[in-house]
């Protein structure tokens, strides 16, 4: 029997109908293309152009137009698991050693995730990689990593509109392939799809936390910023800690710091029903769920941090960013105004320099190459100037390497990176959590992809955490950067029943 197992779904299959019938059957993840990107050049497969992939020029010629957030992922109910606190054991060997135990060979006719290692990597994962300190409370604590090893996956493809589901049959030790089990958990996933889906649980107001825990010794007072919204950071607070960031930039510490405000509002939905809502207020080609057990991420990232294909590596930076209206002539305008911006340019340009430095530490000498600088991309709130850096993999590097090479993404902490993660964890009152990290997926083959998680609601109990920031540079002015961070907000308040709404 050729392994792995696929089994083709029929043309009418919904992938959001399926979530519904797959979300309690724990580590729910879907890696949700919920509309398709910007079309991108990308590396074309040595196997496609009939040529050995033995050099770095590659990188620069041989490339194929495909949509960003082309396929859309969903699975469950993982083999492995692995959780960690900042505080426990170092996480990253242990994701090492599961990289080296995934079969190394993949189906090239395949979608790239064919089940391997997928999960979270919060922010704070970069505890354990670098002395960047974290901020002291942590009044809503999640898991800086928490990933399953998957052995099973639905795969949609949104350019030929085609979806299968596709069986490993690993076992839980070893990760190695058996014909058997692969068509028993096929049977069993089909099993899964055929039921009625059942309504999520609402969080149990056991697991309630007050709107004061844990804050009481945080600089900045809590208050109530939008109608059913508070945040970590008053008003003024946020304003402040943006003026010490330009000092600190003047004074030559940093070149730029990302300052995040998280808001907070209380749930009144399930966190399922709550994803299929943003994913219509707000859709992204990059955005995604996790269950993660007593947490759940919903996300409509339009930001890729890593994307890998055949050890061809490509990371999308984001800086610069203004609103989207819905009338032709204020937004081509404001697209302009954007193209003109001195200080947003040169944020991105920070960033991009940043990442090629990061890849430099993984790839080829002289692979690394700047393929778009500062380009405008339109999502449905906002536009953003975009870059792509790309380069290849040396041999003996695995994706797993390429991210603790990497994490987190330039464009969410400044430059240089570790001083930024250092004055973020001094300024910001509570820790990230999941926000500004990744969600991602390492699949068997080696080929990766991670988002950054900016667009990125949390829940944790009754509470929903959704923060926004921005990039903070010399020429930053604290009430247009804290009014940023509204606009940023806007398609994750929209989804909130009731309508909350930036005012």
């Amino acid at each position: 029997m050729k392994l792995p197992l696929v089994h083709r779904l029929p043309n009418d299959f919904n992938i959001a109908d399926a979530f519904l019938r797959l979300v309690d059957r724990g580590g729910c993840i879907w890696f949700d293309s919920a509309v398709p990107g910007p079309m991108t050049n990308r590396p074309v497969k040595a196997t496609e152009t009939g040529k050995a992939a033995d050099s770095a020029s590659e990188t620069r010629s041989e490339t194929l137009a495909e949509p960003i957030g082309r396929y859309s992922f969903l699975a469950a109910d993982p083999i492995a698991k692995l959780q960690a606190f900042v505080g426990d054991d170092d996480p990253w060997p242990v994701l090492r050693r599961w990289t080296t135990m995934l079969p190394p060979d993949k189906s090239p006719d395949l979608p790239p995730f064919q089940g391997g290692i997928a999960g979270l990597w919060g922010y704070e994962a970069a505890a354990w990689l670098e002395d960047v300190g974290v901020a002291v409370v942590d009044d809503q604590p999640t898991p800086a990593v928490s990933v399953g090893v998957y052995d099973w996956v639905i795969c949609h493809d949104s350019l030929s509109q085609t979806t299968c589901l596709i069986s490993q049959g690993f076992d839980g030790d070893r990760f190695v392939r058996d014909p058997i089990r692969a068509q028993a958990r096929l049977d069993q996933v089909l099993g899964w799809l055929a039921m009625r889906p059942t309504d999520p649980p609402m969080p149990s107001s056991a697991n309630r936390l007050s709107e004061n825990s844990g804050t009481l010794s945080v600089a900045c007072s809590f208050e109530t910023d939008r109608q059913g919204v508070t945040s970590n950071f008053s008003s003024t607070g946020f304003r402040a800690a943006i003026d010490e960031i330009i000092c600190r930039i003047h004074a030559g510490d940093s070149f730029q710091v990302n300052l995040a405000q998280r808001l907070t509002a209380t749930a009144s939905v399930d966190p399922a029903t709550l994803y299929l809502r943003l994913r219509q207020s707000n859709p992204a080609p990059l955005a995604g769920f996790y269950d993660g057990g007593d947490f759940q991420v919903l996300s409509s990232s339009p930001e890729g941090f890593l994307h890998v294909r055949d050890c061809v590596v490509e990371t999308r930076p984001i800086k610069g960013t203004v609103a989207r209206t819905g009338d032709a002539a204020i937004d081509a305008a404001a697209t302009e105004l954007l193209l003109a911006s001195e200080k947003d340019r040169a944020e991105n340009v920070m960033i991009v320099d940043l990442m090629r430095n990061d890849l430099s530490r993984v790839c080829e000498d002289d692979s690394v190459v700047v393929t778009q600088l500062c380009e405008v991309e339109h999502y449905a709130f906002v536009q953003h100037l975009v870059s792509v850096v790309r380069g290849r993999l040396r041999p003996g590097i695995s994706a797993i390497d390429l991210l603790a090479a990497c994490f987190p993404g330039g464009s969410v902490t400044g430059a240089p990176k570790i001083e930024a993660m250092r004055t973020i964890a001094q300024l910001e009152p509570t820790r990230r959590g999941p926000y500004c990290g990744s969600l991602g997926y390492v699949s068997v083959g080696g080929d990766a992809e991670f988002n950054i998680l900016i667009r990125t609601l949390t829940a944790t109990g009754d509470r929903w955490q959704i923060p926004v920031g921005g990039g903070i540079t010399a020429q930053s002015h604290s009430v247009d950067e804290e009014r940023e961070t509204w606009v940023k907000a806007e398609g994750m308040l929209r989804a909130i029943p009731g309508g909350i709404m930036p005012t």
